[in-house]
């Protein structure tokens, strides 16, 4: 495979590489039957850089030429139906040529995307969504409160798990499987269990792992295929520099934001919006109440929503039928 790199120096190229290698966990073996051309502040308009890039690769037998992004050497109008379509008569000629895919990397148009088809999304011509023979069209998807606290407490129970099972074996018998859901069950028992030392190592590998899942962004693939059926989309979370499925399911709820003015958007009905903030409360009350008291602080339980304090009353007083509050506690009935 040739990698032609328009966008980034020779050094950062070579670190993403590295990055991308060392979080999937592959050695790099099969590293040799990827050669990169750097060109970024010598790129050449398509037209030139065609012919210069057949001459290159005539005799390596790639099997794919990957030119990312193609902004770099677009030629001419790309809002120009014409042109564009003189413009990716080029990569036909590079397939043609040296008998391999081209595959090459375009940007969305500007403001919101969800209200559009994934083919109707690339920036310019409606050239680029019908000449590619398989369109994958990314795009990010805005997370919820709720949703990122579910992800918190399961990276903070998976890493508890990961460190009793690497520094204290023993100790995972004392856990069922509803102890290793609850992250604050699992910390507690982990501060009972281990040595101080040990605890307070743990704690910092705790807030790491938090930080990491803040950091991530949820991206949806969608795609258009010339000669197959459509699939169905993909979720994932971009855990810098890699993508990871969301085997979950977490994400496929999530409509992607549209373009339309906020007068022209369907606002969900009052009653459903209460429905999740309702959820919402219960759902972190029930992480807090680790013994199952029935009893939890209002300071906790709007730390754990993420929520001020007169926000989670809000909410409290909207479930009087389930809750009620007295003297900073909030107690299920």
């Amino acid at each position: 495979m040739l990698y032609v790199n328009l966008e980034l120096d020779r050094a950062s190229c070579l670190n993403r590489f590295r990055d991308v290698y060392q979080a999937l966990r592959w050695e790099p073996e099969n590293l040799s039957n990827i050669d990169i051309w750097n060109l970024r502040g010598k790129s050449v308009p398509m037209d030139k850089l065609a012919p210069k890039l057949i001459r290159r690769a005539a005799k390596k037998d790639y099997t794919a030429v990957v030119i990312d992004p193609i902004y770099k050497i677009i030629t001419g109008d790309e809002n120009s139906a014409d042109q564009m379509a003189r413009f990716c008569n080029q990569f036909d000629l590079v397939c043609t040529e040296l008998g391999c895919a081209v595959i090459y990397c375009h940007h969305h148009s500007k403001g919101a995307q969800g209200g559009k088809k994934s083919m109707d999304r690339a920036s310019g011509s409606g050239v680029f969504a019908r000449d590619p023979d398989a369109l994958l069209d990314l795009i990010e998807l805005e997370t919820t409160d709720a949703l990122m606290n579910q992800e918190i407490n399961k990276a903070l129970c998976r890493a508890c798990l990961e460190w009793i099972k690497i520094r204290a074996p023993s100790l995972e018998d004392g856990l069922s499987q509803d102890d290793m859901c609850n992250y604050r069950i699992m910390t507690e028992y982990c501060g009972n269990k281990l040595p101080k030392a040990e605890y307070e190592a743990l704690g910092r590998h705790l807030d790491d792992a938090e930080k990491t899942v803040r950091l991530r962004t949820a991206w949806r693939i969608e795609g258009t295929l010339r000669e197959f059926p459509r699939f169905a989309p993909v979720n994932t979370w971009f855990d810098y520099p890699v993508h990871i499925m969301d085997d979950s399911g977490a994400l496929g709820d999530i409509q992607p934001t549209d373009e339309k003015p906020d007068w022209q958007k369907k606002k969900k009905p009052p009653e459903d919006t209460w429905k999740e903030k309702e959820n919402l409360l219960r759902q972190n009350f029930g992480l807090c109440d680790e013994e199952n008291t029935g009893r939890v602080k209002l300071a906790e339980l709007s730390e754990s929503m993420g929520k001020a304090r007169n926000t989670v009353k809000d909410y409290v007083k909207r479930l009087s039928k389930e809750f009620k509050l007295e003297n900073g506690i909030v107690i299920k009935l």
